[in-house]
């Protein structure tokens, strides 16, 4: 398993009984990310059962209160667990300034290292990488600087083909880690034996798209292109077109159609309006161009 999913909230404005504002819990390659951490988020994590002292960056992709507002709460949280473990939060310039603000007029110290990375580039840029998992942002069209987060597994080990290794008594099991590594094999003689006759290629690496309250931009969809999995906000349905242009949201036609032009593997739609009370049809609206669509629900697992 490469991708785990779990939305927590998927409703834009307001937060309801029963509608919770964004937020996503996302394990990719063995790597725990938060993204976005609307109000009550730290709730739905526990009520969903999941670590969140596993989480090790937040990833904030607009400061429209929808988006941020659970984030100080959960810091709060990890100081009272007593968290030792550094948390590094990406999100635009200003959270910094609001969030030690929020620490300081409360008198709050944290006990483990809280690391701003603040972002004010418009073109796509990677802001995270380790050696298992890079993240670019994915500049997006809304009121305020706003971003979306492609989350992109590195390409893995090749994996060994011992039907092949068996026939070369020179190989030993010791040699095995640098086969892995794409590395050929040196006999004594000094002959090399072609590391693709002794492997296969690795399994593909997986990559998943979040974009957050945006207009209709085809910007994006060089960024996203291939993803084997896309989160893209529909606030609204065609009928409300023009609003949505007003607002700089979409719709869920628009979303389908960002989905088809990057060739997509799989859409989720999200962040529905109060409004509408039958969202249905906005998979259905969705679909009318790119058939594998899903709603966004809170608990709802994508695996990927």
């Amino acid at each position: 398993m490469s991708i785990n999913l779990t939305i927590l909230g998927c409703h834009s404005a307001t937060p309801r009984v029963n509608a919770h504002p964004t937020s996503q819990f996302l394990d990719i390659n063995n790597r725990t990310f938060l993204i976005d951490c609307g109000e009550g988020t730290q709730v739905q994590l526990r009520k969903y059962k999941l670590r969140f002292s596993k989480i090790q960056c937040i990833f904030i992709s607009h400061l429209h209160g929808d988006h941020y507002y659970g984030l100080i709460g959960l810091i709060s949280t990890f100081m009272l667990h007593k968290r030792s473990q550094e948390l590094h939060i990406y999100g635009p310039k200003g959270l910094k300034e609001v969030i030690t603000l929020q620490l300081k007029l409360s008198k709050t110290w944290i006990n483990f290292g809280l690391f701003f990375h603040e972002l004010t580039s418009k073109s796509s840029e990677i802001i995270y990488e380790d050696d298992k998992v890079e993240v670019h942002t994915i500049p997006l069209k809304h009121r305020v600087y706003t971003n979306g987060f492609l989350f992109k597994e590195k390409e893995g080990d090749r994996k060994l083909n011992m039907a092949k290794i068996i026939k070369y008594d020179e190989i030993e099991r010791c040699d095995y880690r640098n086969l892995q590594l794409g590395k050929d094999f040196k006999n004594s003689d000094g002959s090399l034996v072609n590391n693709q006759i002794l492997t296969f290629a690795p399994n593909p690496a997986k990559s998943y798209a979040f974009c957050s309250d945006t207009m209709y931009t085809e910007s994006i969809v060089p960024i996203i292109k291939n993803c084997d999995l896309l989160y893209h906000e529909t606030t609204f349905l065609k009928d409300k077109n023009t609003l949505a242009k007003t607002t700089m949201h979409s719709t869920a036609l628009q979303a389908g159609s960002i989905a088809k032009a990057a060739n997509v593997k799989k859409l989720i739609i999200g962040h529905f309006s109060s409004r509408y009370t039958n969202l249905n049809d906005f998979k259905q609206e969705a679909q009318e161009v790119f058939e594998n669509t899903e709603l966004a629900s809170a608990g709802k697992e994508f695996v990927v």
